[in-house]
Parts: structure tokens; sequence; C-alpha cells
């Protein structure tokens, strides 16, 4: 099987990245939403961008590359991963909280953001597997793949404390590390937005979509329980926080860098979680490896 650590290996990353740069950019021309990179900002903006791509290019191919899966089946599930952490969970608070950001994001945009994701993730997938040398089946013996083994029951029970952590950790790092990290800004953006009470279910739905992502990770990926933890935990940090590495207009530095702290922490420490509850065994089964 490939390794991860070889120069052939990174040099693909870099290159898959570069390709993530012009593909960001492509779907932006296709489908503008009248907000970009801060004019004041270009370089460091493009620096910034160019970051985020090498990130996701790095851990998208860490999945790739450690895949018991190939060809279109795994271009598949790549897809679905990016798209569902980067887009989908992403822009799904900008849906429901509409009526309350009109002045930060128009409704006519929305459809384009979820477009350019859509291209993003879509020819990314595609391009990532093809280049890995994993569209067709792997002739070299494979590690062992977690296999989940759960009763109704089970799921439910471990479903239910996700979403119960899910909830705690969004409220907790959004009172302790995000407003503190963006102090006044927070007003001077938000204004005097107010969360709904049914703001909890959706961040419990949102917890169930988390976990729908992580399984064919779990599903996939060839290592360890450790590493299958660490596997999803820096997915769902990644793919989503790296985003907020780029300078926009319609978002504050102080802004941004909060939420970058914020999401990137929750999400990993949330990851690591969802994989360590999964991968317990159950009361009359177990993960085989």
């Amino acid at each position: 099987m490939m390794g991860t650590g070889g120069i052939l290996y990174w040099s693909r990353v870099v290159v898959l990245a570069i390709v993530l740069l012009i593909l960001f950019g492509v779907s932006g021309v296709m489908f503008p939403i009248g907000a970009g990179v801060e004019a004041e900002s270009t370089a460091s903006g493009s620096l910034f961008t160019f970051i985020a791509c090498l990130l996701h290019a790095g851990i998208l191919s860490h999945l790739i590359v450690r895949s018991s899966w190939h060809g279109w089946r795994l271009i598949a599930a790549i897809f679905v991963i990016y798209y569902g952490i980067m887009t989908f969970l992403s822009q799904i608070e900008t849906v429901v909280f509409l009526e309350h950001l009109t002045d930060i994001v128009r409704a006519e945009d929305l459809p384009a953001l979820f477009a350019q994701g859509a291209i993003v993730a879509g020819v990314f997938s595609l391009v990532a597997v093809l280049a890995h040398g994993k569209f067709k089946k792997q002739t070299t013996p494979s590690r062992p793949v977690s296999t989940l083994q759960l009763t109704y029951g089970e799921w439910i029970k471990r479903l239910g404390l996700i979403a119960v952590i899910y909830v705690v950790l969004y409220l907790g790092f959004g009172a302790l590390v995000f407003r503190p990290l963006v102090g006044a800004a927070f007003s001077e953006y938000y204004g005097d937005l107010e969360l709904p009470a049914w703001i909890l279910l959706l961040q419990a739905a949102r917890a169930l979509v988390w976990v729908a992502l992580a399984l064919p990770i779990m599903r996939m990926f060839q290592g360890r329980a450790w590493e299958v933890n660490l596997a999803i935990a820096l997915s769902y940090s990644i793919l989503m926080g790296a985003l907020l590495l780029i300078p926009t207009d319609i978002m504050p530095t102080a802004i941004r860098w909060g939420h970058f702290v914020e999401v990137s922490l929750s999400n990993f420490i949330f990851g690591w979680l969802v994989g360590a509850i999964l991968q317990q065994p159950g009361k009359n089964a177990e993960i085989v490896r």
C-alpha cells in the first residue's frame, strides 16, 4: 500500500492543493456571491487560501491513501465527506438564521454557495482518487478495517449521547471560547441576535449528520482504533475550520479568527469522541479488526 510519508505522496498533496485553489477560483467565477477575498488583503488572502487548500488536500489524501475502498465507491465517499462538512454542515445554519443575517448573506447567494461546494468537492474527489492511484483495486494486502456491530438499542443510546455532547460543546465553546476571544466585535457583527429555543434541536440534528459523515471514514479507513478517531477528528476540524483562515468581506477579521479557534478545537474534540463512542464494543457484539 502507498505510504503517507514519502516525497511522492507529499508532492501529490501539493499538486492537489493547487487543483483545489483553481477549483475554488473557477467555482467562484461560475457562481459569484458578491463577496470574496478582501481587496486590501489580496496577498495574505491568497496565502491563507492556499494554506486552507493544502490542509484540505492533506487530510483528504490521508483518507484516500489509508482507505480499503477504491474506484467510484471511494470517490463517492470522499465527495460526501468533503461536501457534507465543508458546505452542507457549514451553511445549514446560514439557511436557518438567514432572516437574522440578511445584512451579511443575501438569500439569493445561498444556491451559489451550495453549488460552489458541489463543484469543488465533486471534481476534487475524482482527481484526488486518480492522483493517489486508488481508482483500481489494490493488489497489496490491506490492514484491518473497523466494522461496527451494534444493536438498534445501542445505536439509539450512543446517538443520543453524541447529540448531547455536541450541544454541550456548541454552547460551551460559543460562550467560553468564541465570545471572549472576539470581545466587542461580537455585538458589532451579530447585533442583538438571540438564539431561539429550538436551536438545541437543530444542533442535535446536526450531530446526527456529523455521525453519518463519520461512518464512511470508520468503514473504509485502515488503522487502529486511535488512528480512526484521529482521522475523524482531523476531518471534522480541518474541513470546516480551515475555511475560516481565508479573509472575506462578509466576516471581520476578529470574528473570523474567533470562529476558527472555536470551530477547529470543538470539532476536533467532537470528532474524536464520535469515533471513541461508536468504536466501543457492544454488549452482544464487538468491533472486528
